[in-house]
């Protein structure tokens, strides 16, 4: 789950990490609104689950509430990465010293936590970790709750940071390294960590990611991710533990399975074969006869979908069961072409059953058969 900016600085607030405060807003009549609460000049940033909001404008300052408004309404107008802006964040501008970049997050190879940290930042960080690494300090963190000072003082150290700031960044680093372990963090990102004026550190931008499987343990951010989502069957989805992936607006086709590796294995092969994928919908595991019939009419309201390639191996997931939900289902899919493989568990039962279903409806022994069926469906 990945937090927008206002929502990692909410985070930072409730941890007392110096950061940047200022408004949330959706509309310009809410821009309008807010415009008495603040002390120009400003800046105005587009809240989007992506990278990269400067170099496309989604970053931009005001002088005056004139100004505000122009701005803010042509951020809240404009698409980043092909996502839409629904809601900017306003805050002062803050003069800056320097720029420097802070971040833990987790390096899977070796299962810990790493610190990364360099006295350079900003949007160019990925540039500078390439072609300047001896300005950047990375270091595996050992195993428990507390951040060793050796740790802090290798990363010191390494970077040449000056004096004056040690102290600040210690806290720093201790803080942001509490919220990665408490907050279930993939990554807790500070860029840029900037000096001002005064001397002061500051966290101008930030970006946290929380596991999703960690979720249940914070009831306020499954709550604001699905504030952040517009798509109503990802919500439905969500209602029934299941995962439901838009994904190409010209696609016809709906691929239902157990997993995201066969999701991505299947869609990869459609694209291949020069057909489109609309959208996906991951079961997980265990899936009863009636949460694949919910499954199955999730999908099914999606009104681009004419045809359904369900790519099922069971192990905890049974065929049966898949094949009763099928058959539960029909009611609502009877419109829709579908393209069944099954393999696992209770497979030859499974498949007895489906061949009692009459309609649009083939069975396949396995994934390249499947989308071979697909492909002559479609006169490909």
């Amino acid at each position: 789950m990945k937090l927008l900016e206002y929502k990692a600085h909410e985070v930072f607030s409730a941890y007392r990490l110096p950061c940047m405060h200022g408004y949330t807003a959706s509309t310009a009549d809410e821009v309008k609104d807010l415009a008495g609460l603040l002390t120009y000049p400003v800046v105005i940033k587009a809240q989007v689950q992506t990278g990269g909001r400067g170099k496309a404008g989604g970053i931009q300052f005001a002088e005056d509430t004139a100004e505000l408004l122009t701005r803010s309404t042509e951020i809240l107008n404009m698409k980043i990465k092909d996502l839409p802006v629904h809601k900017v964040f306003i805050g002062q501008k803050v003069e800056v010293a320097t720029e420097m970049y802070l971040s833990f997050t987790l390096d899977r190879k070796s299962k810990q936590p790493v610190l990364i940290f360099s006295t350079e930042g900003g949007v160019d960080i990925n540039e500078i970790a390439e072609n300047n690494p001896d300005k950047l300090a990375k270091v595996l963190i050992p195993t428990g709750p507390d951040l060793s000072d050796f740790v802090l003082q290798y990363v010191i150290d390494k970077t040449g940071l000056e004096p004056a700031l040690q102290d600040q960044f210690r806290t720093f680093c201790r803080t942001l390294y509490t919220i990665f372990l408490e907050q279930d963090c993939l990554l807790a990102e500070i860029n840029p960590l900037i000096v001002d004026q005064a001397g002061t550190l500051m966290a101008l931008d930030g970006k946290i990611d929380i596991d999703d499987n960690a979720l249940y343990r914070h009831p306020e951010i499954k709550e604001f991710r699905d504030e952040i989502t517009d798509n109503p069957l990802v919500l439905e989805a969500r209602s029934f533990d299941f995962l439901y992936i838009p994904i190409q607006e010209s696609g016809n086709i709906a691929v239902i399975s157990n997993g995201s590796g066969m999701i991505m294995s299947s869609i990869d092969l459609i694209s291949k074969r020069g057909m489109q994928v609309t959208c996906a919908l991951d079961l997980g595991g265990g899936a009863t006869s009636e949460r694949i019939a919910e499954a199955l009419c999730i999908v099914a309201k999606n009104p681009r979908v004419d045809t359904i390639f369900i790519n099922i191996f069971g192990g905890i997931t049974r065929c049966d069961e898949i094949a009763g939900g099928v058959k539960n289902s029909l009611e609502y899919i009877s419109q829709k072409r579908l393209v069944i493989r099954l393999e696992g568990t209770n497979k030859e039962i499974g498949l007895d059953i489906l061949r009692t279903i009459s309609g649009d409806l083939e069975l396949v022994d396995g994934l390249y058969e499947g989308v071979d069926a697909l492909a002559q469906g479609m006169n490909i």
